[in-house]
């Protein structure tokens, strides 16, 4: 919105630069200006002056210039119009409104704001009271004392909403308003308003400048999800804000790192424990607005947030799916680093065990997002073979078509082709591990870009058999593979070295893989003549004419085929694992047999290996 020229000048002769400096720094009295050591960037020499006269700051050593509104904007990472509105506040004035339509909308947020500003400290309340002692008792047993309780205004909604609605209703304010902000909900038209919280924890949520706009609540007993958010509202659109976004824009200015996790509770314990640059999404995975606002609460050269994540699969390919939302939106200067929690941890529960220096050392070795792009490239890939380069290439070049800037992809693919002649210079190391499984004997080539296949395969204590969904699934792989013989070069060893359930399956395997070991440049017809003349036209026939997914099409792209072949893969090793995981602990927990110990450390292993998460191994044997 655009302001009088009237207004912006009377601002600024209220409010002297000085007197807005002075309430932010030090100033010390230098002649007819005011100096001091430059906020902006480190130095022992002042070289940052205040003059009223000219009304401006300025620093000689890094440039910085401004008026009142520019140092309030850069000092205390604010917009424009949050500036304006600070100072006019400070000053007793009134932002103008540039029609009648802007002024109604802003008295009605304001009105709103209170509302929700009254339903917070009603929530704060009720934990102290009677109906609020379970809630207490939880925030106590996660560590927060009453000073920490009242820092982010954590509250009880109670299990009955009438007492709220009165108090609302008092202010003056109706239930169209109530139902507006997400406090309340008419189940049916001209039935009685129902509390959209009840029997909750509740965690305010804040916009830039502090003001409560919506709520978390976690549930205390009862069905229903652990935590539910406020509806979107006129005050609230939660793929814009992050919790903790107030506070850590004030950290950021201040040279901490921001630092994204996954919920309210570790917000509260990294805050707690001195991260103050801590924020989290509302429930959903991060927006490429949010990541935006990350890198605008931070100060230029500073935009680079920590995302956490947990350590396990499903976190790696969380952080997949952030790194390719953050890549279309890079530019100069802003940029995301990635961090893998310890398994089955959280910031929260790593802070409480180990303290901060235990967060702190998962923060300092965090990925940049070069080095992740390059793990994610280079993974179960040998750069030392014409076929394991030209896939990193391929990997490379497409992830960064996905980059909008070209300054910025011409920057990160220079940097991530010279990570691959480093890799094959050095003889193929990188963060993915080597191309092929370690260890004596005959090595096995890894399902690019996935995790190696064991090689701990005992048939003492396995069977070799999968059995998840064995019919379907084994078709699947045979199909795939009939479809698109080239697809053996990757995924032969893998086939040979299993045991189909199904055996009219397992026989048209062993007969696939000792084709396609004979003649390696069959192409599909080829290799179903070949399989035809070996007795196997009825099995084909079947096969050919049933359902098959998109990747098992004789249509899908050689891309697709490998991609779900590993996929099918890979999720019935380890769902089998699993479950002989289980009944080899229970059988352990019986016998405390050495052979059913050894039985236990075998698959405990081959899940590790298959997770991706081999180097645990020595921590294991130890």
């Amino acid at each position: 919105m655009a302001l009088p020229p009237q207004f912006l000048e009377e601002l600024r002769s209220r409010l002297s630069v000085s007197e807005v400096v002075m309430k932010r720094m030090r100033l010390q009295r230098a002649g007819r200006e005011f100096k001091a050591p430059c906020p902006f960037h480190n130095e022992k020499t002042p070289s940052f002056y205040v003059n009223d006269q000219k009304n401006f700051f300025h620093c000689f050593g890094c440039g910085a210039h401004g008026d009142q509104i520019g140092f309030v904007m850069r000092h205390d990472n604010m917009s424009f119009m949050e500036a304006v509105e600070h100072l006019a506040s400070e000053a007793g004035m009134q932002v103008p409104q540039a029609s009648p339509q802007e002024r109604q909308q802003y008295e009605r947020q304001k009105s709103l704001y209170d509302l929700v500003e009254r339903a917070t400290k009603y929530y704060e309340r009720e934990l102290y009271g009677p109906s609020g002692r379970n809630a207490l008792d939880y925030l106590r047993r996660r560590g927060l004392d009453d000073e920490g309780i009242a820092r982010f205004r954590l509250g009880y909604a109670p299990q009955e909403g009438g007492p709220l609605k009165a108090l609302l209703a008092d202010a003056g304010y109706s239930e169209a308003d109530m139902v507006e902000v997400g406090l309340f909900k008419r189940a049916e038209p001209g039935r009685p308003l129902r509390n959209f919280f009840w029997n909750r924890v509740m965690f305010p949520v804040t916009d830039r400048r502090g003001q409560v706009v919506a709520f978390g609540g976690r549930v205390l007993e009862g069905d229903g999800p652990k935590y539910i958010n406020s509806a979107e509202n006129p005050l609230f659109h939660k793929g814009n804000l992050l919790y903790g976004m107030s506070r850590a824009r004030q950290a950021a200015a201040d040279g901490q790192r921001l630092i994204v996790t996954e919920g309210y509770m570790d917000v509260i314990s990294c805050v707690q424990a001195g991260f103050e640059g801590a924020v989290a999404p509302l429930g959903t995975a991060m927006t490429e607005t949010q990541i935006q606002v990350l890198w605008k609460l931070a100060p230029e050269g500073q935009r680079n947030p920590i995302l956490c994540f947990d350590g396990d699969n499903a976190g790696r390919r969380a952080a997949q799916r952030a790194v390719e939302r953050v890549l279309p939106i890079l530019v100069p200067d802003a940029t995301v680093r990635i961090a893998f929690m310890p398994d089955k941890e959280d910031p929260d529960s790593l802070i409480r065990s180990g303290g901060p220096d235990a967060f702190t050392a998962i923060l300092d070795r965090a990925l940049s997002l070069e080095d992740f792009i390059w793990e994610m490239v280079r993974q179960g890939e040998d750069p030392k073979t014409a076929d394991g380069r030209l896939r990193i290439e391929t990997g490379i070049n497409q992830m960064m078509e996905k980059v909008a800037d070209k300054a910025v992809q011409y920057s990160y693919r220079s940097v991530l082709r010279e990570k691959l002649r480093a890799a094959i210079r050095a003889g193929g190391g990188g963060f993915g591990g080597a191309g092929f499984a370690a260890g004596g004997g005959r090595q096995r080539r890894q399902i690019p870009g996935e995790v190696p296949v064991s090689r701990l395969w005992d048939s003492r204590f396995r069977s070799g058999t999968l059995r998840t969904e064995p019919r379907r699934r084994e078709r699947y792989l045979v199909l795939a593979i009939i479809h698109h013989p080239e697809l053996f070069q990757d995924v032969g060893e893998i086939l040979a070295g299993a045991e189909f359930a199904d055996g009219e399956m397992e026989a048209l395997r062993q007969a696939l893989v000792a084709c396609l070991t004979a003649e390696s440049a069959l192409d599909a017809e080829g290799l179903k003549r070949h399989l035809s003349g070996r007795g196997f036209s009825e099995t084909l026939d079947s096969l050919l004419s049933a359902d098959a997914p998109k990747f098992a099409q004789p249509g899908a792209s050689f891309e697709t085929a490998k991609s779900g072949w590993q996929e099918v893969w890979l999720s019935s090793e380890d769902g089998l694992l699993q479950r002989e995981l289980r009944d080899a602990e229970r059988r352990f927990a019986e016998t405390f047999h050495e052979n059913d110990l050894a039985r236990l450390r075998a698959l405990q292993k081959e899940l590790l290996i298959l997770r991706g998460h081999a180097d645990n191994l020595t921590e294991m044997d130890g």
